[in-house]
């Protein structure tokens, strides 16, 4: 009957566990026989309750061991789907794992106590007592820990993606773990960060969103008198011929911004694909800028002040 309903799905997880349920099945039913057959004998009572309590404890035992294989098979088919199951992934795996055994373990030693007449009550007491001391222990290590399920569960970056923290530290996402969150700066360093201090930061994205691109600003400020027109035309055509600045799906543009007290204050803005070169590419456009406003003579302004003295003539008493 098991084989035909694992048929009937045609899915290669229920094979699996028809494979794994199938001896237990057998094993249960051989066991039960034997506990009937205890019952239905003239042995004394406490006999018969001994072998009746010990036939139960190998039930428990076998069924454990099978919730312990068929929990791990379900935990590792339900990390390939993501996008139903959030939480399951190659990162989360094995502390669903243990979770899962844990209380596989714990329920069978609850059921073999209770087979065996033992009042558990003051194990329970124990068990919570211990918990409890060992929460307060291990706080900073299990606060990591539930920040880093909540980071892969809401995905606010993923490995390969620029972020910035709240404190400045920014970088390339390397790896996601339980604990904490690797970063590479733009020195090539390192950083670990603990899921706490990360979920408890404002995470700025800057491979996030539906765009594939990045806007880079370029803020640029001329002479007054300057030939406006000849300034946008020469930072379009240095946007143009950058190799890295996107000519196609987003043009750059130039904006003139404000009236500043010693310039005229206008924006490049173009966009780029990866946020890791946006100190490169703005290194390399800002020379672009300087070299091309020389040759088309082209002021750039510095703030300065004049004063003026003014003497004024002593009054004679």
């Amino acid at each position: 009957l098991v084989r035909w309903a694992a048929a009937t799905e045609g899915t290669d997880l229920d094979d699996k566990l028809v494979a794994l349920l199938e001896p237990v099945v057998v094993k249960c039913i051989v066991i039960g026989g034997f506990l009937l057959a205890v019952h239905r004998t003239g042995a004394r009572e406490g006999m018969r309750d001994f072998v009746a309590n010990l036939l139960l404890s190998v039930i428990v035992i076998i069924v454990s061991r099978f919730l312990f294989s068929a929990s791990r098979m379900l935990v590792e088919a339900a990390s390939l789907e993501e996008e139903r199951f959030h939480l399951m992934t190659a990162t989360t795996l094995p502390l669903f794992d243990n979770l899962v055994k844990l209380l596989v373990v714990a329920g069978a030693a609850y059921l073999v106590i209770s087979i065996w007449g033992i009042d558990a009550t003051g194990w329970l007491a124990s068990a919570g007592v211990l918990g409890i001391a060992v929460g307060f222990a291990a706080r900073d290590t299990l606060s990591n820990l539930f920040a880093g399920v909540f980071i892969i569960a809401d995905k606010p970056y993923q490995k390969g993606d620029w972020i910035v923290l709240d404190d400045g530290q920014q970088g390339r996402v390397e790896r996601i773990g339980l604990r904490s969150t690797r970063l590479i700066t733009r020195d090539g360093v390192e950083i670990s960060m603990p899921n706490s201090v990360v979920g408890a930061s404002t995470v700025t994205n800057l491979s996030g969103g539906l765009e594939t691109h990045h806007r880079l600003r370029v803020a640029v400020g001329v002479a007054y008198g300057s030939d406006i027109d000849q300034v946008r035309e020469i930072l379009l055509d240095i946007a143009a011929e950058h190799p890295k600045v996107d000519n196609t799906k987003h043009k750059p543009a130039v904006r003139f911004r404000s009236f500043g007290d010693s310039s005229l204050d206008f924006h490049l803005l173009c966009w780029i694909e990866d946020p890791g070169d946006r100190g490169l590419i703005l290194d390399e456009l800002n020379c672009a800028v300087y070299k091309r406003f020389a040759a088309a003579n082209i002021e750039i302004p510095f703030p300065q002040q004049d004063i003026y003295i003014r003497q004024l003539a002593r009054q004679e008493s």
